[in-house]
C-alpha cells in the first residue's frame, strides 16, 4: 500500500469517526441534564469532519499523477 493509499484511508476513516463522534455528540446534548459542552463538541467535530473532506479533495487533486500502488 503505497503512502497516498494509506493517507486517503486514513482521512476516510478520521471523516466517519468525527462525524459519529459529532452526531452522538449532539444527540446526548438534546438529553436531560446535558450541558453546552456537548453541543459545542458536536458542532466542532461536525465542522472539523467537514475541514477533512475539503483536505481529502484537495489532496487528491494535488496528488492527482502519483499512483495508488
Amino acid at each position: 500500500m503505497s503512502l497516498k493509499a494509506f493517507h486517503v484511508v486514513f482521512v476516510v476513516v478520521a471523516t466517519l469517526l468525527m462525524t459519529g463522534f459529532g452526531v452522538w455528540s449532539l444527540r446526548h446534548a438534546t438529553g436531560d441534564g446535558a450541558g453546552t459542552s456537548y453541543l459545542v463538541m458536536g458542532g466542532l467535530a461536525l465542522v472539523a469532519a467537514i475541514a477533512l473532506v475539503v483536505y481529502g479533495v484537495w489532496f487528491l487533486k494535488k496528488t492527482k499523477g502519483v499512483s495508488y500502488l
